[in-house]
């Protein structure tokens, strides 16, 4: 039997995301700025090279460096840059974009991210991945949200499955990143999945789940 012709969708397209401030609980995204963040990133990145192996820039041996690769993040139309800032700290500690827009389709992707250590594992890096899969599927009203990284990087290939995405292959031999070949793993959320991630990240985030030393009762995950 040939497969049946899905109806129509009437989809209209949707907005690009602009440079905008999310908050939460335990965390605030703000438009990447150089004067703003570059001080602060650089205290919480300085001497963690290992932190840019996966990513297309860095590492930076100077704070001025850095600058300039923020700035250049900031003036960039093809992706948006948000600071991850902590509430417990109130200075940045990584960041992350939104990238390979397609508001005709209501495709976009996060990526870029940038942990700083101390910001790894943490209640404000989940709330942050969360802050930012709201405003695409609720305020933008996106249809699909991706992931994608190295095929080696396993952190990050673990950190989209935790968050909810839903693994669809390997790209072979898709980019070519610090003159090394990369095979793309490709992960992905839809809006029609999103109440019931939104419903996990919710109940994650929640401080009845965290003890007094605050470590988690429950996981995050399905």
């Amino acid at each position: 039997m040939p497969a049946s012709i899905p109806s129509p969708l009437h989809w209209k397209p949707v907005s690009a995301p602009a440079p905008t401030t999310l908050r939460g609980r335990y965390v605030t995204l703000d438009p990447l700025r150089a004067e703003r963040h570059t001080a602060s990133l650089w205290e919480a990145v300085r001497g963690q090279d290992e932190l840019w192996t996966w990513l297309a820039d860095g590492p930076f041996s100077t704070e001025a460096e850095l600058r300039e690769a923020i700035a250049q993040k900031q003036a960039a139309t093809a992706a948006v840059f948000l600071a991850i800032v902590p509430a417990a700290t109130g200075k940045a500690a990584g960041y992350a974009s939104y990238m390979r827009i397609e508001p005709a389709q209501g495709v976009l992707e996060v990526g870029n991210i940038l942990l700083a250590s101390g910001l790894q594992r943490t209640t404000a890096a989940t709330e942050a991945m969360y802050l930012m899969a709201a405003h695409v599927f609720e305020d933008l009203g996106y249809r699909r949200y991706e992931w994608k990284c190295n095929a080696l990087n396993e952190p990050s290939r673990r950190a989209a499955l935790r968050y909810g995405f839903t693994f669809e292959g390997i790209f072979r031999q898709h980019m070519i990143i610090k003159d090394r070949n990369r095979d793309t793993a490709w992960f992905s959320m839809l809006d029609s999945e999103w109440p019931a991630r939104k419903a996990a990240f919710e109940s994650w985030l929640a401080p009845a789940n965290f003890n007094a030393e605050g470590r988690q009762r429950q996981p995050l995950g399905r």
